[in-house]
């Protein structure tokens, strides 16, 4: 008997990608997410290789995945790939307390996030 297989999440002609529980707000993963948005993969990683960002090298890792899935498991052609969708979702934060003066605590908020990137194959126009 077995199992029955799993439909797609993505589209014919497309692979994805995500990772879970980065340390980093959403809101400055999001600036890296903007980044590469609408690019051929290959601008896509020199501009995630030289960029200034701590959370680019993770980002650049979850892009490279989604090229090594499009190539492996859905026979799509590398060279004709572009960055279909980059989006950013929120995950747990950690709380935490940091002592003040006078008996007081602050709340310290370490927030993580994940981001999921769909590569899509174009053809290109001659």
């Amino acid at each position: 008997m077995g199992q029955k297989k799993n439909e797609r999440r993505v589209a014919e002609g497309q692979a994805m990608a995500k990772a879970r529980m980065l340390r980093t707000s959403p809101q400055k993963l999001n600036l890296v997410a903007q980044l590469i948005r609408g690019k051929k993969v290959e601008n896509a990683l020199s501009d995630l290789e030289f960029s200034r960002k701590r959370i680019a090298k993770e980002v650049k890792k979850v892009l490279e995945s989604a090229i090594a899935n499009a190539e492996n498991n859905h026979d799509l052609d590398i060279d004709a790939l572009v960055v279909d969708q980059a989006f950013v979702g929120k995950n747990l934060v950690m709380k935490r307390f940091k002592a003040r003066a006078r008996g007081r605590g602050a709340r310290i908020l370490k927030p993580f996030s994940e981001i999921t990137i769909v590569v899509k194959e174009v053809e290109e126009a001659a």
